[in-house]
């Protein structure tokens, strides 16, 4: 006898579409696509690169701050948090749409940034009610890697407008909300399965300390390619916008090409991982500096530096699940808060520098700091140090 369709059936899949795509617009359209827009955004308002590296501080700082919160609400308030991503992301694409001045196109991007904090920890709640025990480690993962696909997608419609960039970010804006209204559709609601937010001992935070450090020197070296990779190759590359263009969309190919590439990468030991990935971004960020003008080379960079990235971020994962399997999942919210602010910082003094170096010195200054996370991935692979589950169940901090 036929088995009757039921929506049940097909919702675990559609909350992982959704859910991929929501991830996909909150970071890959809002948060990343700030570098994507700044040359025309400089050009329109006057915006400095001391301003620009200002504001993308701001907005991984707020990303920090709404990470936190979402790590915190997520396993009681996930709808809400979505609702807050939705808010916070298109108030501010929308907002940099109509602004005139430099401090409100400042004041709206960095409250977008926002929405990608809230954004992750509201889905690793949806997805682990909506989908089978057995499916949600690679539902989990297959939403996660929807930032790749945001990039191209930002790329894409960078192609189709620019330099017009206000009718993207209104365009983007309207995307995230219909993209946030379809996810909470297909949420069936029910009280959450994720695990609530705990205190953790100090020795569990002492066992991190290498990958703190690490994680913050590759967030602050990584920011050239992600803050001020597209003016690098508009003032020095010589190339057209078309092609400035495209090299963010193999950013996000790169990206992309992870999920292939995933079942050897965990293979390594973490740290392995680790030293693998920071030394390919190091060596593209560095080939960036030195040939902006050829465009094979850059291409090659480009695709190299999508993978290599968003490679680390999955090794930061694996590097804690050594630490503490049993508290992974905190572990990994504290690294990606950490790579976070290293952006922030990145920024900061990249921004100072550009105006006084030049792009030159400057992207190779950052590929320096990424070389430092690499060594420190690899003084941590001799010392071999780690906690067991049993050591991070001990005095609470």
């Amino acid at each position: 006898m036929k088995r009757s369709f039921s929506f049940d059936d097909v919702r675990p899949t559609l909350v992982v579409v959704f859910g991929t795509s929501f991830i996909a617009a909150t970071y890959g359209l809002v948060r990343l696509a700030y570098g994507l827009f700044l040359p025309d955004v400089q050009k329109d308002l006057g915006l400095g690169s001391a301003g620009a590296g200002y504001v993308s501080s701001g907005s991984s700082l707020v990303y920090c701050a709404a990470a936190v919160a979402g790590f915190y609400l997520a396993s009681r308030r996930p709808r809400a948090l979505v609702l807050a991503a939705a808010a916070t992301a298109c108030i501010g694409v929308l907002g940099m749409a109509a602004a005139t001045s430099v401090a409100a196109f400042a004041a709206y991007a960095v409250l977008s940034s926002a929405g990608a904090g809230f954004a992750s920890p509201a889905l690793v709640t949806i997805v682990a009610r909506n989908v089978s025990p057995r499916r949600v480690d690679s539902a989990q993962s297959a939403v996660n890697a929807g930032t790749g696909p945001g990039l191209v997608g930002a790329g894409a419609l960078a192609l189709l407008l620019l330099p017009q960039w206000r009718t993207s970010w209104v365009l983007v804006g309207v995307v995230t909300a219909v993209l946030a209204a379809v996810l909470l559709a297909v949420d069936r609601g029910s009280a959450a399965s994720a695990p609530t937010a705990q205190r953790l001992p100090t020795a569990w935070i002492r066992s991190h300390l290498a990958a703190i450090a690490a994680a913050v020197l590759l967030g602050a070296g990584s920011a050239a390619v992600w803050t001020y990779g597209r003016s690098l190759l508009v003032e020095t590359g010589g190339g057209s916008e078309r092609d400035t263009v495209t090299s963010w969309i193999l950013l996000g190919v790169g990206a992309t090409a992870v999920a292939a590439t995933a079942r050897p990468l965990a293979r390594l030991n973490p740290t392995d991982a680790w030293m693998l990935t920071c030394a390919l971004v190091t060596c593209a960020v560095a080939v960036l500096a030195i040939a902006p003008r050829h465009a094979g080379i850059v291409a090659a960079a480009c695709l190299t530096f999508g993978w290599a990235f968003v490679a680390a971020t999955s090794a930061l994962i694996a590097w804690t699940t050594r630490i503490d399997p049993a508290n992974a999942a905190a572990g990994t919210a504290m690294l990606f808060v950490a790579l976070t602010f290293g952006q922030a910082a990145g920024s900061t003094a990249l921004g100072f520098a550009i105006p006084r170096s030049g792009f030159t010195t400057a992207f190779l200054a950052a590929s320096a700091l990424t070389a430092a996370a690499v060594a420190v991935g690899a003084l941590d692979r001799r010392r071999g140090v780690g906690v067991s589950s049993r050591t991070a169940a001990g005095t609470a901090w």
